[in-house]
Order: C-alpha cells, then sequence, then structure tokens
C-alpha cells in the first residue's frame, strides 16, 4: 500500500474506511493517518479477553511501530476523542463494530452513543480516520441478539458515513472510494493502493 502526499492541498479531515474481515481496512487507514503532519493517536475499543485477540493488538502495534500514543476506549469512545481534541494532532479509531459491541454489552443506548460521536466529529479539530466492519453483506443471523448487532452496527455505519468527508469501501486488500474527492483522495494530497496484497492482513 502506497501514501503519496504532495504539498499544497487542503487535507480530508474525516476518512472512514469500510471493509469485511481481512479486508485490509486497518492497515489502509494506518497509512492514511501515518502520512499526516504532526502527532498521532490510536484509539483502541478492542479488549484482550482471550489470547487469540492479545496476540491480534499485539500484531496492530508491532506493525503501526514507534511514534504513535495509544488510548483504549471500549466503551467511552466520546470522552477518549474529546481529550485528544487538538488541531495538529492525525487520529486512527479502530474499530466502530466491537464498540457497538461492547455497547450492547454494556446495555448502553447505541442509538445516543452514536449521536454522541457525530456531534463530536462535526465539532471535531482533528484529523481522523475511522475504521468499521460492514456486517451485513453475509446471511441473515439465526438469532435475536447477532440480528440486533448486525442492524445497530450498520445505522451506525450509515450516520458516520454521512458525516465523513470520504469513505472507502475495502475488499481484497483494494479500496474503492465510495464518496469524496475523485481521483487521488484528498483532492491529491493522498492515494492509497493495494500493492502485492499488503493489506490483506487486517
Amino acid at each position: 500500500m502506497t501514501v503519496n502526499p504532495s504539498e499544497g492541498e487542503p487535507l480530508v479531515s474525516r476518512l472512514f474506511v469500510l471493509g469485511g474481515a481481512r479486508s485490509g481496512k486497518s492497515s489502509f487507514a494506518e497509512a492514511w493517518v501515518q502520512a499526516r503532519p504532526g502527532p498521532k493517536l490510536y484509539i483502541a475499543t478492542a479488549e484482550a479477553r482471550d489470547a487469540e485477540m492479545a496476540e491480534r493488538i499485539a500484531r496492530h502495534k508491532e506493525r503501526r511501530g514507534g511514534g504513535w500514543r495509544t488510548l483504549e476506549a471500549p466503551l467511552d469512545l466520546i470522552e477518549a476523542l474529546s481529550s485528544y481534541d487538538s488541531a495538529g494532532m492525525s487520529v486512527l479509531l479502530d474499530c466502530l463494530t466491537l464498540w457497538v459491541s461492547n455497547l450492547i454489552e454494556a446495555e448502553r443506548d447505541v442509538e445516543a452513543e452514536c449521536g454522541r460521536l457525530i456531534k463530536h466529529l462535526a465539532q471535531s479539530r482533528t484529523r481522523i480516520a475511522i475504521v468499521s466492519n460492514e456486517v451485513g453483506l453475509g446471511i441473515v443471523p439465526d438469532n435475536e441478539l447477532a440480528r440486533r448487532f448486525r442492524d445497530e452496527a450498520g445505522r451506525v455505519n450509515q450516520r458516520v458515513a454521512a458525516e465523513a468527508k470520504a469513505v472507502v469501501f475495502m475488499a481484497a486488500g483494494l479500496p474503492m472510494l465510495m464518496k469524496g474527492p475523485k481521483g487521488p483522495l484528498d483532492g491529491g494530497r493522498f492515494s492509497g493502493r493495494a500493492r502485492g496484497g499488503e493489506g490483506s492482513d487486517r
């Protein structure tokens, strides 16, 4: 994956990256944030509840390398975002899907929390890339909880996509621009392309 910023063009301030499991969405979003100037913050909604998830989190940290501050926010996402809201900050939020799952488990009001997130994004001074899973492309789940999760995640994705300045859908490591400037994303300051399957592991 390559990211090629050029000078003299305005930055897209809010990028939303959607895709399925191992589609390349996280690595694409990371590359976008990595190319931005200034300090970088990674906001994680995942919790290391078992060995496999702990290993997955460790791989993500290793891939990002140094120069990133990490903040865990499985539930209180808006508070985490607000605590680092500055004009020079670039933020990667990964991912909305786990946040929705955590909210449901904690019996929080997903619609209300999403409303707070949208309000924050509209007023935020940071550049932010938000990662989420597209969970509505498969079969209808066979139980009520799974159907509720699918529906809640889909509604959250729609609201965030509406607020985002650019939306990219990832499939097999390849980015497809769904919303935003045509041509190189960012009006010339960003070009994201999968190269040799580099994004296939996320």
